[in-house]
């Protein structure tokens, strides 16, 4: 698969209970910073779980799936900062993280909406694009993404992983974004009658961070 396709770092996961307002002060102070300013990442989005499990999601955009295995990335992840330690060992709970690559998307816009359509074995690429092709008819859809797995062990286990205690991964996923709640929730369920054997998660928008321009 060409490295020239975009890289997605596809993040699930839940939070310890009592620990939430930690998570936020980390997440929102310290990591989403520290991550974009990793040469190679372009867009970080924070989202809240609607409906389905777990709770929250977040993914990064990279230029491709060689800057997640980069000196500069591998060097963050095997220095995390004590407050990276605290959350990563104590707070994060069924962690699942996949580095994957973008190999179709359609629409050239974001929503506030997104569904995750979550597949534990690989699917068929071609009725992957075909369900995003017939809801992208729909106005209230603004973009939808496959992203693919790529093979996990071009990339080394990290030291943030260790402190996790290990991640459970994805084989591909299917990601919508719509206008609105109520769209994103009609499309989840329809893709759930299409796809009876994915995990399926409808989320909200929490916040987008982007790379600055170069000088």
């Amino acid at each position: 698969m060409s490295d020239t396709l975009p890289g997605i770092l596809a993040i699930f996961n839940n939070v310890a209970p009592g620990r939430e307002a930690e998570f936020e002060e980390w997440f929102q102070h310290e990591h989403l910073a520290e991550r974009i300013a990793v040469p190679g990442f372009l867009i970080g989005r924070r989202h809240e779980a609607i409906s389905g499990q777990p709770r929250y999601f977040n993914f990064y955009v990279t230029e491709s799936v060689e800057v997640l295995k980069s000196a500069a990335y591998l060097g963050r992840l095997d220095a995390p900062t004590p407050m990276t330690r605290t959350i990563m060992s104590e707070v994060f709970k069924d962690m699942n993280r996949t580095v994957c690559h973008r190999t179709f998307r359609l629409g050239a816009i974001r929503g506030t909406a997104v569904v995750a359509v979550r597949f534990g074995e690989r699917p068929d690429e071609a009725a992957l694009k075909t369900a995003i092709e017939t809801l992208m008819r729909d106005k209230a859809v603004a973009c939808g993404e496959i992203w693919q797995a790529a093979d996990p062990l071009e990339f080394p286990v990290s030291a943030e992983e260790r402190l996790r205690g290990g991640d459970r991964k994805i084989e591909a996923c299917v990601l919508v974004e719509t206008l609105r709640v109520p769209d994103a929730e009609t499309i989840a369920a329809a893709l759930a009658h299409e796809f009876p054997s994915a995990e399926i998660g409808t989320y909200r928008l929490l916040c987008e961070i982007t790379a600055k321009p170069a000088a």
